[in-house]
């Protein structure tokens, strides 16, 4: 067994596309028109495009907003995302105007930080050192 599919709930599609892909560096994967105004849309990792899909599903379940709102008011990541550095990450994100909730932290063998995507959720980055 293994991980396929995955997903943020967004408040826009159009706009998180733009935000995980022009900013974070993933790429669209699927873009399928689902309904009159959804979309089946997917990204995933220019370095794994056959890997894990993130679906950038539409946040409209009524229970959704008070998920995410608690979930953020207590500053806990929706996801978390591997990155080769967190500390050059954080630069080059912070450089692109993205909002940090937490600089990078180190605990033991993990580095971490936290970002707010634009699009209701928090985002945790983490390397683990070798």
């Amino acid at each position: 067994m293994k991980i396929h599919l995955t997903s943020v709930f967004v408040d826009d599609q159009a706009k998180a596309l733009r935000f995980y892909t022009e900013t974070l560096g993933f790429v669209k994967k699927h873009d399928v028109p689902v309904g009159e105004k959804d979309r089946w849309l997917t990204v995933v990792s220019p370095d794994e495009p056959g890997g894990t899909q993130l679906l950038l599903e539409p946040a409209g379940h009524p229970a959704v907003k008070t998920y995410r709102d608690t979930l953020v008011k207590d500053g806990i990541p929706l996801a978390q995302f591997a990155v080769d550095d967190v500390n050059a990450e954080y630069e080059r994100l912070r450089g692109l105007g993205v909002r940090f909730t937490q600089e990078p932290l180190e605990m033991g063998a993990v580095t971490t930080a936290v970002f707010d995507d634009t699009c209701g959720n928090l985002i945790q980055i983490a390397t683990q050192s070798q």
